[in-house]
């Protein structure tokens, strides 16, 4: 074997244990749920194998099901907003403090230490009617009797702020990071004042964290079916909570897979979007 053909094969040989695992554990998988969502749920409870269209016109065409996505979609970007609102101040502080940045960003990775489930159903006993929030202004005289702030979609969207927010931070934090602070300088030595180097020269430089940021937010949001399942009511389920519904309580794997499916297609065209105007350098950035 000559020298160039064991050049050209070795990055081969040193990703395929990656390769080997992306496969088994998501093409393969993927595969199934495509194969899957073309069967035929029986009247028997069985399923019938063979190339059926049903699952994919009933996921298309009913209503339900394109009125619970749009709400998803809906409730994932308001709390994309949220989000960002929210987490660029901070992003902002870290990047900016001196001294204490270290001790900052673990006390932000904290959250990621404790279970996403156990963070959400906190909230019950914060906002529940015999809560932390209705006992003091219960004692405090300000209200009569316990107020009903659960189960429904304020507190979904708050449940999802919870969990997403640290993402947000993180991505903004990254893309903050490497501007260069001179430029800030040579703003305000130009007679900038510091709002206006902000607006003009820093905000525009950190967009793709924050755009980052959105689109993790945005996916993990939508894809979400704990938080509403946690916090939210009767009619407050997103479109994740339907496909669970199909697959664990009904067993109709076909319509469940259909609609996973339709799902996914929603989300990966969004992030094949993202990756044609921003690319994904700035993402991984995020995620690392």
């Amino acid at each position: 074997m000559s020298i160039e053909t064991r050049a050209a094969r070795q990055p081969w040989i040193l990703l395929s244990p990656a390769l080997v695992a992306v496969t088994l554990l998501l093409v393969v998988p993927l595969m199934f749920i495509v194969v899957y969502s073309f069967w035929l749920r029986t009247a028997t409870g069985a399923d019938q194998v063979g190339f059926h269209l049903d699952n994919w016109q009933e996921a298309l065409t009913d209503r339900f099901y394109r009125d619970i996505l749009i709400s998803t979609l809906r409730i994932a970007a308001i709390t994309t907003f949220c989000c960002a609102l929210m987490g660029y101040p901070a992003a902002y502080f870290i990047a900016r403090s001196r001294g204490n940045k270290a001790i900052l960003l673990l006390l932000l990775m904290l959250p990621f230490w404790i279970s996403y489930i156990i963070r959400t159903m906190s909230w019950i006993n914060i906002l529940g009617v015999s809560g932390a929030l209705n006992s003091a202004l219960l004692s405090l005289g300000v209200i009569g009797e316990p107020i009903q702030m659960l189960y429904n979609e304020t507190t979904v969207i708050l449940g999802l702020v919870h969990f997403l927010l640290p993402f947000m931070v993180l991505n903004i934090y990254v893309s903050l990071e490497g501007i260069d602070t001179n430029l800030e300088d040579a703003a305000n030595s130009l007679g900038a004042t510091k709002w206006q180097s902000f607006v003009q020269v820093t905000l525009p430089l950190s967009l793709p964290g924050l755009a980052a940021g959105g689109l993790l937010c945005f996916v993990l949001g939508a894809g979400t079916y704990i938080t509403p399942l946690v916090l939210g009511g009767p009619r407050d389920a997103m479109f994740a909570n339907l496909v669970f519904e199909a697959i664990i309580t009904q067993l109709n794997w076909p319509l469940g897979s259909a609609l996973s499916l339709m799902l996914l297609a929603v989300l990966g065209a969004l992030v094949m979007i993202y990756n044609r105007y921003l690319g994904m350098a700035q993402l991984m950035k995020g995620l690392g």
